[in-house]
């Protein structure tokens, strides 16, 4: 096998590596290696920041390690290398009635990278996080191979999901599939005027798939005005089609321009009537929308971009609107901002969800933009939420012990399964995860 030195980045591409990666096709290549020790994994790069990023050293980049290996359809649970992509995984099952129970806003994210931060989506409310249908993975750590699952190793398990890719090498995973009624979403979209009548939409969904877009512009008494989305699975019924599109370059400063991006929120707005409706959109469009847009991320530029993902409980809803009049005063928002209700779900010590909302949004990389991230992120601790190492690309690591209570449960499992610090990534060496403190 052939390392290739190279730049390589997440999708936010503002933070970047060098180093050497690996594609190895087959299990035994895999092995060869992993000869003189484990090297970190990673698969598409779809986190934002630096979780997939290994400056001066290797990487193994586990995407062509992808096969389905077996089905199982009276129970649903799916065996799959852990380089499979989800969308790929939901466009063959749907028309079977099956989808993946818990699918990211990407359907490029990879099996193993869903495991590694044990994603949510929009029906986290109802199904939890990615991790709570995992049925057992197969985990390549210093002393071997082994199976483990949430009933025969639950503390090795809790450690792996959400845990970054430190206890090991996920090979492949079973995952257990969930019943759908066919491969078109049904769905519903309705406007809120402001904060108070989005968040009362929100809870009062009974929808199984809900995700609400903001105007992060809007202020005043249109603070929090956006759209809500909630969507069912539906069959016979005929999708209305959106063309693919691909960004060819990275586009100028102005293209997201404060003016430009006011101005496109407020059409984005009216897009949808006054009184709602109802339209019937493919799968795919309805789970990973920015898909279409091949390479979205270069519409900020070659500087690239940061996301500030937080969530906060149920209680601390003031303070999630306190940060939205920052954002909204600051005039540093694009047009991708989400809010979403969050359950109580979730598998791992360091997994990302928690009951109440969650506030996504995507700022330029321009030094103003960092130090409203900074901000964001010290009004998050304050009102006892957590942000998402996903997306993160700023944080500090003394921020970070607050707000994952369970960090020493994680780094003892870490510290057994690689003892000599070998999978250890620039994200976990910036918020400095590994070391007691």
């Amino acid at each position: 096998m052939v390392w290739k030195t190279a730049d390589y980045w997440g999708w936010g591409r503002a933070l970047r590596a060098h180093g050497e990666i690996a594609r190895p096709e087959r299990r035994a290549a895999l092995e060869a290696l992993l000869a003189e020790g484990l090297i970190p994994a990673i698969g598409m790069r779809r986190s934002y920041g630096d979780a997939p990023l290994n400056d001066g050293g290797r990487v193994i980049d586990m995407t062509r390690l992808d096969r389905m290996l077996a089905f199982d359809a009276a129970t649903g649970v799916l065996e799959v290398e852990a380089g499979a992509r989800i969308g790929e995984i939901a466009a063959i099952f749907a028309p079977r009635g099956w989808l993946p129970a818990v699918m990211p806003g990407t359907g490029f994210a990879t099996v193993g990278g869903c495991i590694g931060q044990d994603v949510h989506g929009k029906n986290h409310h109802h199904a939890g996080s990615f991790c709570q249908h995992v049925v057992s993975l197969r985990l390549l750590t210093a002393d071997g191979e082994r199976e483990v699952t949430p009933h025969k190793a639950p503390e090795l398990f809790r450690a792996t999901a959400g845990g970054l890719g430190q206890t090991g090498i996920i090979l492949s995973a079973r995952i257990r599939l969930m019943a759908c009624k066919g491969d078109v979403m049904v769905v519903t979209e309705r406007r809120a005027e402001g904060w108070d009548e989005f968040l009362a939409l929100l809870d009062a969904s009974e929808a199984s798939y809900t995700v609400g877009w903001l105007d992060a512009t809007a202020k005043g008494a249109a603070l929090g005005r956006g759209i809500l989305e909630e969507g069912e699975t539906g069959a016979g019924l005929v999708p209305r089609r959106v063309r693919s599109r691909k960004v060819p370059f990275d586009a100028p400063g102005f293209a997201l321009s404060r003016p430009v991006v006011r101005a496109f929120n407020a059409a984005y707005y009216r897009r949808v009537p006054e009184r709602g409706r109802t339209v019937v959109k493919p799968i795919s469009d309805f789970f990973f929308p920015l898909d279409r847009i091949h390479d979205w991320n270069r519409l900020y530029g070659r500087r690239g971009f940061h996301q500030f993902q937080c969530v906060v409980p149920v209680a601390a809803a003031p303070a999630l609107r306190e940060m939205l009049e920052a954002i909204a005063a600051s005039g540093l928002a694009s047009p991708l901002a989400v809010l979403k209700r969050m359950g109580p779900g979730r598998a791992g010590h360091l997994s990302f969800p928690m009951e109440g909302y969650t506030l996504a949004v995507d700022f330029p990389n321009r030094a103003e933009a960092r130090e409203l991230i900074k901000r964001l992120e010290e009004m998050t601790s304050a009102a006892g939420g957590r942000i998402y190492f996903a997306k993160d690309s700023l944080a500090r690591g003394t921020d970070i012990r607050g707000m994952y209570p369970e960090l020493a449960d994680w780094q003892r499992q870490v510290a057994r399964a690689d003892p000599e610090g070998r999978l250890i990534t620039d994200l976990v060496r910036r918020l400095d995860l590994r070391s007691e403190g």
